[in-house]
């Protein structure tokens, strides 16, 4: 038999024998490999008798490490300082600027240079005066037809048209505006941006370029002047549409009304024509559009006849039938204050007067 050292089957054949070879303990044959005992650790023996195959990993922490929180903080921080950016911008385009900027007004009184014509008809007055071919009403504010821009569509174009003719007919037309007083109706279509500058020209109105009630709407003194219940406001005037830039739209609309007036109250004196003539500028962005609103940012009156002296911010005061212009000029203007306005005043030509 052979030793304990021995395969079990011999020594094999080539291979020197004796114990004192020096390879004898490291090569092996197949059937000593076969013979082999193998032994597998089981887990509870690994882990009390042996290291661990791999090294333990440090516990996760829950939560974000500080440098995780660094990074979300800087990326907020660049988030908000683009939105800031974006908003408040230093170099944003002019259009942008003039958006916000508030309505920009005069109002022209005109004097009359004699008295004021007068009949019983308003249709004589009509007939021999500039109005004769006028038409009544809100028929003198036709539409223009709409024509895509580069940016806008049919549609969008004539949205802005059609809420601009809305204003001009609620503001100047509307007998309730023109003499009951009520500002609802204009109210209503305006940019929200401008509420606060309409509600303080009705609460303080000024003759300062901002804040004169008439340089939103026409709108006469009830204690002293009428519309003729017989008769129709003439109009005429035009609607043009064009596109300022990418955003926005802009309606200009230039009318001229002529309005039979008689004292309040008097129905067997004498009717007068009182002309006014308005040149409004309109600006839509699309929500402006979606909305049906506009934001009006230059408004020009001349009206007459009416007496200089006069205040016609709050209110316009006629000059009705026989009745002439009061000595005096338009309040002054004071040059050295920034945001005074300057005070206007012209002559009615006389032509502009019916010819009875």
């Amino acid at each position: 038999m052979g030793g304990p050292s021995d395969p079990p089957e011999g020594t094999p054949e080539g291979a020197p024998g004796g114990g004192e070879d020096e390879y004898r303990s490291v090569v092996f044959d197949e059937s000593f490999v076969r013979a082999a005992q193998l032994q597998e650790f089981s887990a509870d023996e690994r882990i009390t008798e042996h290291a661990p195959a791999v090294r333990r990993r440090a516990p996760l922490h829950r939560g974000l490490s500080r440098q995780a929180l660094i990074l979300v903080v800087l990326i907020a921080l660049a988030f908000g300082t683009a939105i800031y950016m974006g908003v408040r911008h230093p170099y944003q385009n002019p259009a942008a600027r003039q958006s916000d900027e508030p309505l920009r007004m005069t109002v022209v009184p005109l004097a009359p240079q004699g008295r004021v014509p007068g009949a019983a008809d308003p249709a004589d007055l009509y007939a021999h005066s500039p109005a004769a071919q006028f038409r009544p009403g809100a028929a003198g504010v036709p539409l223009p037809s709409a024509r895509s821009t580069a940016h806008f569509s049919d549609e969008q174009v004539m949205n802005a048209l059609i809420t601009a003719k809305n204003y001009v007919v609620r503001s100047a037309l509307d007998p309730e505006v023109l003499t009951g007083g009520a500002v609802r109706p204009v109210r209503i279509l305006l940019d929200p941006d401008q509420l606060d500058q309409f509600d303080e020209s009705f609460d303080r109105p000024a003759a300062d370029g901002r804040h004169a009630a008439t340089g939103w709407l026409v709108r006469f003194d009830p204690s002293r002047t009428e519309l003729a219940a017989d008769s129709e406001v003439r109009v005429r005037g035009s609607l043009n549409a064009v596109e300022s830039d990418a955003t926005h739209l802009e309606v200009t609309a230039d009318h001229t009304f002529v309005y039979p007036l008689r004292p309040t109250g008097d129905q067997r004196a004498e009717v007068s024509l009182f002309t006014v003539r308005r040149e409004l500028h309109f600006r839509f962005d699309r929500d402006d559009l979606r909305l049906h609103q506009a934001r009006l940012t230059v408004s020009y009156v001349q009206a007459g006849p009416l007496s200089c002296a006069e205040d016609s911010a709050s209110a316009l005061r006629p000059l009705l039938a026989g009745q002439t212009a009061k000595a005096g000029g338009p309040a002054g203007t004071d040059p050295y204050a920034k945001d005074s306005a300057t005070a206007l005043c012209g002559t009615l030509a006389e032509g502009a007067q019916p010819k009875v």
